[in-house]
């Protein structure tokens, strides 16, 4: 069976480590058939697309609806290497599930529109399925609503040409998408537990998604919430397509 790609563009050790490990305890797939590229610390590696049954697309610091003289140069190079696998990602239908960054990254890439007005603070929303979810084969079997973690700065305020929308919630109109028959985003992120994303409050602390002595009250607000459901998003991906 052919391994899944997880390309990561977290600078940060923990956090990149920490978002390894949730992608495989929530795939459930074992770690040699979920390999990683660090783009950050290698944009330009050599990736053979063809050798994986699957393509995911993690969170990020960056946002992609910042301009350009904001970016970094790691942002940058970053950006124009995804832009570059999206290019065959997208042509070619590979399996593919961006998750918050990704939706981004995907929506932009496809032509759609991503900027701030539909941003959501760290918690634990309500995602509601639509209609077309319903035969989707990703999300057929998920409750028609469940809760799950988000904290974005952007999101997708105009779905690019042909996407399908998949859900939604409250405050932020397009939680999850698809594009073509294989391409998924969700705004929403179906790797993380509550550890997971107590561990991204402390390491984002100062980083603008909430006032930094509200960290410790968010940590017991999360905790309360049960997103399991949510997490059944990329088992289903890894089962699909492995």
């Amino acid at each position: 069976m052919k391994p899944f790609l997880l390309l990561s563009t977290r600078d940060h050790e923990g956090a990149a480590e920490g978002e390894y490990a949730s992608f495989l305890a929530f795939t459930g797939l074992p770690a040699e058939r979920l390999h990683r590229i660090r783009l950050v610390c290698e944009p330009d590696a050599d990736v053979e697309l063809g050798r994986y049954a699957g393509v995911l697309l993690g969170g990020s610091p960056f946002n992609s609806s910042d301009p350009l003289e904001a970016k970094s140069a790691v942002q940058v190079a970053v950006e124009a290497r995804l832009r570059q696998l999206l290019d065959t990602i997208v042509a070619d239908d590979l399996p593919f599930l961006g998750a918050c960054y990704g939706v981004g990254t995907l929506g932009v890439h496809a032509g759609g529109v991503v900027d701030r007005t539909y941003a959501e603070p760290i918690s634990a929303v309500r995602v509601t399925l639509t209609d077309a979810a319903a035969v989707d084969p990703i999300c057929a079997d998920l409750p028609s609503s469940f809760d799950a973690y988000v904290g974005h700065k952007e999101a997708v305020r105009e779905l690019p040409p042909g996407a399908v929308l998949l859900a939604s919630s409250a405050d932020c109109p397009v939680q999850m998408f698809r594009l073509k028959r294989n391409l998924y985003a969700t705004q929403f992120h179906p790797e993380l537990d509550a550890a997971a994303l107590a561990q991204r409050i402390d390491v984002y602390k100062y980083e603008g998604y909430f006032p930094p002595e509200t960290a410790e009250d968010l940590k017991r607000e999360i905790a309360a919430a049960d997103v399991e459901a949510s997490h059944a998003v990329l088992r289903r991906f890894a089962e699909h397509y492995g």
